[in-house]
C-alpha cells in the first residue's frame, strides 16, 4: 500500500489565476485584463474535468451501493452466497489511473 493520495491533482495553476485576477483589479490596464480573461478557458477546462470525475465517482458509488443493498437483501431471503453481488461490483470495479502532468481526464 503507498501513501500516495488518491484524489485527482488541481490542473491550473490557482496562484497563477489569483495573481492574474488581482492585477486585473488592481492595475486595470488592457494587457491584465486579457491576462486575466486568458484564464478562462483553463477554467473551463478544469471545471469540465472535475464535473467528469465526480459523475463518475457519483456512479461508482451508486454501483457499489447497489450491490450492498443486493446483498443485504439477497441475505434477508436466505440465498446461499449474498456476498456474490458485492464480489460482483468489486470486480468490475476500474482502478483510477491519475492522468499525467498537463493532461486532462478523459
Amino acid at each position: 500500500m503507498t501513501n500516495e493520495p488518491r484524489i485527482p491533482r488541481p490542473t491550473v495553476d490557482q496562484e497563477a489565476v489569483l495573481t492574474h485576477l488581482r492585477a486585473a483589479r488592481n492595475l486595470y490596464t488592457p494587457v491584465a485584463i486579457w491576462t486575466s480573461i486568458d484564464d478562462i478557458p483553463v477554467l473551463i477546462a478544469e471545471v469540465d474535468r472535475l464535473a467528469r470525475l465526480l459523475s463518475r465517482t457519483r456512479w461508482d458509488f451508486a454501483d457499489l451501493l447497489a450491490a450492498a443493498r443486493a446483498a443485504l437483501a439477497a441475505d434477508h431471503d436466505g440465498e446461499p452466497d449474498p456476498l456474490a453481488y458485492v464480489r460482483d461490483a468489486v470486480a468490475e470495479h476500474r482502478a483510477w489511473t491519475p492522468p499525467e502532468d498537463g493532461e486532462l481526464a478523459a
